[in-house]
């Protein structure tokens, strides 16, 4: 072989193992989108659409290695001809900035009590899936006026066994976020095969191809990984959430959607929605914690009785 077969073997070689530059993200729903920006100076992202009439519907997506205001998407569609409908995506996730951290609860709370303070500015019923129930739960204390009811669907917090403590958490995160390992080893958890393997997990059949598309094109933008690791070092948990985020809900019309989820332990719910009169339990089962996916209209027909129920109090 030549001295310039070698370098061009060489070059071919570099180029193969240099990641291609993430393609721009296409928008999660068909819908305006807008930014706005937090006390905290972030620019986040957000969906709108909907008559103006009605009370507001605000979406707010779970936190994983790839979430987005897609993962709402049944929901959004279908009730942005009755009301006004928002869908907002959280620091660092969909199409908000991704700086490079620190990521808190409190950040992702005030996140959401900004946007409903600033862009919403009217009561709204909320909808917040899995650990961004515990978010919501936080900016709903902060901002009571501003949500009519909460719907909470496949909601942590419940769970009977204790997290690791905050100091451990931290020592997770320096190892996850160690340089040379932090971009290979996210690579791995956001590659397709992994994408399409945990969000089969949460399907009792197959997880539809367009949510396993736009959860990878999602997590493959510059900063991708910055807010997943946190969540990985199972910092953005709050202990004890059953009572000391929801305990304090007692005025508000709640309702629980969870069945079986394979990365979230309800065992605390049943004796904490006996003891809270102003929540209630839907399982919508067999889910496995996406029923707007799997039961779009077994979700809708309870979701809209739980709200007739709630205004007509």
């Amino acid at each position: 072989m030549t001295t310039d077969q070698s370098n061009s073997s060489l070059g071919e070689l570099r180029r193969q193992r240099t990641p291609a530059a993430a393609q721009p993200l296409a928008d999660a729903l068909d819908a305006p989108r807008k930014t706005f920006t937090t006390r905290a100076g972030q620019r986040l992202a957000y969906y709108a659409d909907g008559p103006a009439a009605g009370t507001p519907l605000v979406l707010i997506h779970s936190i994983n290695a790839a979430p987005s205001s897609y993962e709402l998407r049944p929901l959004f569609d279908h009730y942005r001809a009755q009301r006004p409908v928002y869908s907002l995506d959280l620091p660092g996730f969909g199409q908000s900035e991704r700086p490079a951290g620190p990521y808190t609860p409190d950040l992702f709370a005030d996140a959401i009590s900004d946007f409903l303070t600033q862009v919403v500015a009217q009561p709204a019923a909320v909808v917040a899936l899995s650990l961004s129930a515990e978010f919501t739960a936080r900016a709903t204390a902060a901002v009571p006026d501003l949500v009519d009811s909460l719907v909470l669907i496949s909601p942590t917090g419940f769970s009977r066994r204790p997290l690791p403590s905050a100091a451990a958490a931290r020592r997770v995160h320096r190892v996850l976020t160690t340089p040379g390992l932090s971009q290979g080893l996210y690579g791995l958890v956001a590659s397709r095969p992994s994408i399409r393997f945990f969000l089969n997990k949460s399907f009792t059949t197959r997880a539809p191809d367009d949510l396993i598309n736009y959860a990878y094109a999602t997590s493959h933008q510059p900063g991708a990984r910055h807010a997943p690791l946190y969540f990985l070092s199972t910092q953005l948990f709050t202990p004890q959430a059953a009572d000391r985020l929801y305990g304090g809900l007692r005025d508000l019309p709640v309702l629980v959607i969870a069945d079986r989820d394979p990365y979230v332990d309800f065992a605390g719910l049943p004796e904490f929605i006996a003891a809270h009169p102003n929540w209630r339990h839907e399982t919508l089962a067999p889910h496995l914690g996406l029923p707007h996916w799997e039961h779009p209209a077994a979700t809708r027909a309870v979701l809209d009785r739980f709200w007739n129920e709630a205004f007509a109090l």
